[in-house]
């Protein structure tokens, strides 16, 4: 698996889940691999009785992930909400790894997503050939969650269409899915469940009707509260890209990636960091993950176009690609903050010429 460019949570963290199993002595509900005490100090981190240290996996209120899990132990599936690069896919995924052992069960919400892709579908050859078969069945990750009883993640939930979304309804009311062409139906497992995301900047392109609306607790994750929680999410999301990738580029300083951040969050908030200037804000979200792609081309340019060292030069087209979203409404927001913030900071003239250049 060593040239695998993204390994699946359960794998990349295998050590710390079997760590965790060792040491968990809590209940745990029927098919977790942990205890929902361990499960939240998996995604928070912190160190175990032998001193063995859980890498923190989301970074933000400790409340709101137990709240998750807690919701994932009852018969409510999970709805994570929020903007765009709050982690949701991330905290999705890490709660499906350290569950059930399994974060692979996955559909993917998009305006084409069908029935099929929620309830099962048709091995079209097999099914004019012998007519409905369970051989000709084609089972959909959420059908396989509930035959295994794991849990089943489905991202971008308010992308499908109201009436696929509709199909949840009595998957998560009654736990079955019935398969009415064969005469009978699929009853789920204890220990399945769903965990959806959905993105406040899709709001009305489809709406959760009230009836499955009542089927989901809703979890909402916001942005880093505090300027140092964004830094360290960052430094951490960029050292494991770095071993990744293999770059021949030094590590980023970390007064580089406190630049970065500063910009993104006072765009984002509409004011400087110290309250004394005003700033429009431009109409991308300039999330954290974002950030953290700007600061990765940034090393990829200093590893393969520069001396290796990451410099202001490396990072200023990532942050105008992020900046401009809309290029003639977030141009005049950008040169703005260029000229009355970026430019009158001491330490800062370095990215003013940079941006300025290009």
């Amino acid at each position: 698996m060593s040239n695998v460019l993204r390994q699946h949570a359960e794998q990349l963290f295998l050590e710390e889940l079997e760590e965790l199993k060792k040491q968990d002595n809590e209940k745990r509900p029927y098919n977790w691999i942990l205890s929902p005490q361990s499960v939240v100090t998996y995604l928070m981190g912190g160190t175990l009785k032998n001193g063995f240290e859980i890498q923190p996996k989301y970074i933000g209120n400790r409340r709101l992930i137990e709240i998750a899990v807690a919701t994932l132990t009852t018969d409510r599936a999970l709805l994570l909400y929020g903007l765009p690069g709050t982690a949701k896919s991330w905290v999705s995924e890490h709660l499906a790894a350290a569950i059930s052992g399994d974060s692979t069960m996955i559909v993917q919400g998009t305006a084409g997503t069908g029935e099929e892709a929620i309830r099962y579908g048709w091995n079209y050859a097999r099914l004019l050939a012998e007519g409905p078969s369970e051989k000709a069945l084609v089972e959909t990750p959420v059908m396989r969650g509930m035959q295994t009883g794991k849990i089943v993640r489905i991202e971008e939930l308010t992308r499908i269409s109201a009436d696929v979304q509709d199909t949840l309804i009595t998957i998560l009311s009654e736990k079955t899915l019935p398969v009415p062409e064969l005469n009978t139906a699929v009853m789920a497992q204890k220990g399945f469940n769903i965990i959806a995301t959905a993105n406040n900047r899709d709001k009305g392109v489809n709406d959760l009707s009230s009836a499955l609306k009542r089927r989901f607790n809703t979890v909402i994750l916001p942005v880093p509260d505090s300027m140092e929680e964004e830094i360290d999410i960052v430094r951490r999301r960029v050292e494991s890209y770095e071993k990744v990738m293999d770059l021949p580029a030094e590590k980023p300083a970390l007064e580089e990636i406190r630049r970065i951040v500063t910009i993104f969050r006072e765009l984002r908030n509409g004011v400087t960091v110290d309250g004394k200037t005003k700033i429009k804000a431009p109409s991308g979200t300039l999330s954290t993950a974002e950030a953290i792609s700007v600061v990765n081309n940034g090393l990829a340019m200093a590893a393969y176009f520069g001396d290796g060292q990451l410099k202001a030069a490396d990072l200023a087209a990532g942050i105008i690609g992020a900046v401009l979203k809309d290029p003639v409404q977030d141009k005049l927001v950008w040169q703005e903050y260029l000229e009355t913030v970026v430019k009158t900071r001491e330490d800062w003239k370095d990215i003013y010429r940079a941006c300025r250049d290009l």
